[in-house]
């Protein structure tokens, strides 16, 4: 019997994942050893006031230092990048004449410091580079290099090809994607979680979980992302609880740090309507990314649900599903399982609980539609689809 998978049409499939990654506790002291390797002798940190003031940036200094490596800083990082902060921190790293990077902490830092990377060799404004436009074909392999530090465990863009921004012309939140983007190193350090709230924890955690249940259920044939976004979502489904709950708790902090790796090595595959809304919806709501996906999720799960119920039938299998149900049943319990993990973990069930307010629901599914990452959903989507899909979320 062949692998139901397997496309009738011969088709192509482009993969790229060369990230060095450095795991485990402790980690962050091999910092110096892959800077001398990729010979940094001048490199720029590129993090947010956060980060700085839960003392994460001291350490890493420190760390260098102890090695010999002088480091500029920039801190200027929002919590949701503009090509603002990329300007600002691209100026500092001109003046200090740096000759590569280093970011730290969550997605943000990490997607501005690719993007500062970006912008040292390619002429701005961002835009030009927009994923929605094709603009990665703009895109050189002539990057200094860069050393990613994820201090929470979502976005895994320390693995990841892309950098997320909000654009100076639009005021759209975008995405620029190419495998020049991809770190050339990777510490992932699950004690740099550990004081992580548990509500910042519960929204990067989903959106790790949303990143690989995307993917999953993603147009595209890509077996290899297919088979790290099935163990993501497994491993969150068994540790997100736990990191919520107990955030000291160092193998389910390591757990949600591999799956929010193996979310963003599966989207390279695609993505689908729900990071279509959450990229809408963080610059028009200012809700978190990863909250924002949470919510819409069991929504667009259910709009997917007939189109996919082979998929979801194995999500629901990887959640903890035991039932040996037929497909439809497990398809309808992956998106009960869905709903069960926010509950637990205290996530808001509508969009007008994070502050989203009902007359915003139409400009964010115009938005979400200029958005790409809705061309992968699995069923087809149009604006009216995302706008039916935001009210029944709100």
């Amino acid at each position: 019997m062949k692998p139901f998978d397997i496309p009738a049409e011969p088709r192509i499939t482009e993969m790229a994942w060369p990230t060095r990654i450095v795991l485990g506790a402790g980690a962050l002291q091999r910092l110096p050893a892959q800077a001398q390797r990729l010979n940094m002798k001048r490199p720029l940190l590129v993090t947010d006031a956060g980060v700085v003031k839960a003392g994460l940036a001291s350490r890493v200094l420190e760390v260098l230092k102890t090695a010999g490596l002088a480091c500029a800083v920039f801190d200027g990082v929002e919590p949701n990048p503009t090509e603002k902060d990329v300007f600002a921190g691209l100026e500092v790293y001109r003046h200090h004449n740096c000759d590569g990077l280093i970011a730290l902490g969550g997605g943000s830092a990490l997607d501005a410091g690719k993007l500062v990377q970006l912008l040292t060799t390619h002429e701005p404004p961002l835009s030009r580079y927009d994923d929605a436009k094709g603009g990665d074909q703009y895109v050189k392999d002539d990057l200094p290099p860069l050393i990613a530090i994820p201090t929470t465990a979502g976005t895994g863009s320390e693995v990841g090809r892309s950098g997320v921004v909000t654009l100076a012309d639009t005021g759209r939140k975008t995405v620029i994607f190419s495998p020049a983007l991809l770190p050339r190193a990777a510490i992932v350090d699950p004690e740099l979680t550990l004081g992580l709230p548990p509500g910042v924890t519960a929204a990067t955690g989903m959106d790790a979980f949303t990143h690989c249940l995307e993917a999953y259920l993603a147009n595209g044939f890509h077996p290899l992302a297919d088979a790290v976004a099935i163990d993501g979502i497994q491993r969150v489904s068994r540790s997100l609880v736990t990191a919520v709950r107990e955030g000291t708790d160092l193998a389910a902090r390591t757990d949600m740090m591999i799956a929010a790796m193996q979310g963003a090595m599966a989207f390279q595959k695609g993505l689908g309507a729900c990071h279509a809304l959450a990229h809408a919806l963080t610059p028009i709501s200012g809700v978190h990314h990863g909250l924002a996906n949470a919510v819409v999720l069991p929504v667009v799960m259910e709009f997917n649900r007939a189109s996919s119920t082979t998929r979801l039938a194995r999500v629901a299998v990887a959640m903890g599903d035991t039932s040996n149900a037929r497909e439809d049943v497990l398809a309808s319990n992956a998106i009960d399982r869905v709903r069960k993990l926010n509950a637990a973990i205290g996530i808001p069930t509508r969009l007008r609980d994070v502050g989203v307010k009902e007359e915003d629901l139409p400009k964010i599914a115009d938005k979400a539609f200029q958005d790409a990452s809705h061309l992968s959903n699995p069923r087809k989507v149009v604006e009216a689809d995302l706008l039916a899909m935001a009210r029944e979320a709100w």
